[in-house]
């Protein structure tokens, strides 16, 4: 049996922690990549058996990079705090690593649960992002500030697992918006360079809502569908209009003292 290390990337996720840690208690060693978290998340995860490193934020990708390098063992299980490996994906892993694995790395899909439902549509199932389990030799991930991209090895073929891991994005409706509003800055770093606009703003925001909400059938999902594409709506304007911010370097109107006449 090979052995597999896990990593968790988290920062302030004290009320998510502990869930996800312990959805991932069969791997031989897990690795909390925290960012120095001030809600008690790195002392949770402590005390339920993960090894903590600290690595200050500039970027997921550099995020993840660290915490590979922080690993033991050469096959890796990336999960973030708000996911949770299931008894599915636990098994379909073991029974990979008892052999050699067809492939070096594998997406995992996911399901996604929101607003008391399972998301069927809005592209939130099958949803997969980079591949979860690989070999830490076969793949690296860009330095991008946020939706980094993952960059194989040459000669490194991926797989697809069978099973899903658990999704809970949002808490509520508060998470939504403070995800969305952290999500938009890292994002408007990416823009630098391009020329933006209100108007390309508006353009890339409402397609991204009727992609999401059209295209991806986040009709199927009633109320969490459109809040979902209402969300991805908000997230693309404000990344844009951020950029055109930072560009603009708008400032406050002076005014002189006034002093009685």
């Amino acid at each position: 049996m090979q052995k597999i290390s896990a990593y968790i990337i988290a920062y302030n996720e004290a009320e998510k922690i502990a869930q996800a840690v312990s959805s991932v208690l069969w791997a031989d060693e897990i690795v909390l990549a925290d960012s120095g978290s001030t809600d008690g998340t790195a002392e949770i995860a402590s005390q339920l058996g993960a090894r903590v490193v600290q690595i200050p934020f500039h970027g997921f990708g550099d995020l993840r990079n660290q915490a590979v390098q922080a690993c033991s063992h050469d096959w890796i299980f990336s999960l973030d705090s708000d996911e949770r490996c299931t008894a599915e994906v636990r098994d379909e892993i073991l029974q990979l690593l008892k052999g050699e694995p067809e492939y070096q790395a594998y997406f995992v899909p996911r399901r996604n649960y929101f607003m008391g439902r399972w998301i069927k549509g809005s592209g939130w199932y099958p949803n997969f992002r980079q591949p979860q389990l690989f070999n830490r030799q076969a793949m690296r991930y860009s330095p991008d500030p946020v939706h980094e991209r993952y960059i194989l090895s040459p000669g490194v073929t991926t797989g697809v697992l069978k099973h899903a891991i658990w999704q809970l994005p949002f808490r509520n409706f508060e998470e939504v918006m403070r995800k969305a509003n952290r999500y938009s800055s890292l994002g408007a770093e990416k823009l630098q360079g391009k020329n933006v606009s209100m108007s390309s703003a508006l353009g890339h925001a409402a397609w991204a809502f009727i992609k999401h909400y059209i295209f991806k059938r986040g009709f199927l999902d009633g109320w969490a569908g459109f809040v979902i594409a209402l969300g991805n709506f908000e997230g693309t304007f404000y990344r844009y209009a951020k950029r055109l911010e930072a560009d603009s370097n708008w400032r406050l109107p002076e005014q002189a003292p006034l002093k009685r006449p």
